[in-house]
């Protein structure tokens, strides 16, 4: 029988105490798989290295609040031709008209243009501090452009630690030209090559869209986990996280759901406008080792009892529920936490 299909839920309907909830509808019944939201403890808090790495591709520009929005009137454009600060140019075989910084930098005062917001860089501060501070071995993630130039090229920023964070400016890549594709391969290769003697990688990548090698990153995803399951290579996680209004969620969830032949998990994926903080990047690395409480049961709808806990809720939970089920509760102590399956 062929391993079940999961749908993970958006963010804006898990329950606060879960890090992530996956469904699927097998002939036995509803299957939910979920994880307690928590950061890494104890000796899996230990040996991190830590880095982000910030979607360059061309259709970025707007999301880094580089593109002007607006419209020149068409006398003051006359006044802008009169300056000499309108030129022409010919693209496919067609003339265009060209504005000038000069008649950039009068529209911008005048108010009939304006920039697009920067929806990267607040998000991506969050993202680099609180890894920084919470995570890293060494206090500061290294943060990165990818698809750069061609696509496949990135430019490293540097280093940051917390504090430094607080006023670091993200508008996109100064070296290297925004990209003309957007080939993810290239940056995943940089950290896991970085940091090979890391005892566990973190790896956030901002994107905006549609990814042009999903193949090759398949591929050497694959061969990634089966390393890591040999023990030739320390764990990674890597979570996708898209920002803006272009994302192609069903990437992100091939991505996330790839099957590797092994039970190494290395992709989880987020939509950033959904996500409850920035602890759900964790919600796939808890350990099924780690237990979150002495007791618990699970319920099914109709108040059975789906699995009891005697010896500890762990932090990981696979259970079957009856076919159509739209909810299910966790109970811990006095608290009882109820999940809707649908969204």
């Amino acid at each position: 029988m062929a391993d079940p299909v999961f749908h993970q839920l958006p963010s804006s309907v898990v329950a606060p105490e879960f890090g992530e909830v996956n469904v699927a509808d097998t002939p036995a019944g509803r299957v939910v798989r979920f994880t307690i939201l928590m950061e890494p403890q104890g000796k899996e808090a230990e040996g991190w290295q830590t880095g982000v790495a910030l979607d360059a591709s061309a259709s970025m520009r707007n999301w880094y609040g580089r593109a002007l929005v607006g419209k020149v009137p068409k006398e003051l454009e006359a006044e802008y031709e009169q300056k000499g600060w309108v030129t022409t140019r010919v693209d496919d075989g067609q003339r265009v008209k060209v504005f000038q910084r000069e008649a950039h930098q009068d529209a911008l005062q005048r108010g009939v243009l304006k920039f697009t917001t920067n929806i990267v860089e607040a998000p991506a501060r969050e993202f680099i501090s609180y890894l920084a501070a919470n995570l890293d071995a060494d206090g500061g993630t290294t943060v990165i452009y990818w698809a750069c130039g061609d696509g496949s090229a990135t430019e490293v920023v540097g280093d940051f630690t917390a504090d430094q964070c607080r006023t670091l400016t993200v508008t996109g890549p100064k070296e290297t030209p925004f990209g003309t594709g957007t080939k993810l391969t290239p940056a995943v290769r940089y950290f896991v090559d970085r940091f090979p003697d890391a005892k566990n990688g973190m790896y956030l990548f901002v994107t905006d869209g549609r990814l042009d090698d999903l193949a090759e990153v398949k591929r050497y995803t694959t061969q990634l986990c089966k390393e890591i399951a040999a023990g030739t290579r320390n764990p990674v996680k890597c979570v996708l996280i898209g920002v803006g209004n272009q994302i192609d969620e069903k990437q992100m969830e091939e991505l996330d759901e790839l099957d590797s032949g092994t039970d190494v998990d290395v992709w989880d994926h987020k939509i950033q406008a959904d996500m409850r903080g920035v602890v759900e990047i964790f919600a796939e690395v808890v350990s099924e080792n780690t237990t979150v409480a002495p007791l618990g049961t699970l319920f099914d709808p109709a108040g059975g009892v789906v699995v009891r806990f005697t010896d500890g809720v762990p932090a990981r939970i696979t259970a079957t529920l009856p076919a159509g089920a739209e909810f299910f509760e966790l109970e811990v102590g006095e608290h009882r936490i109820r999940q809707p399956l649908r969204g």
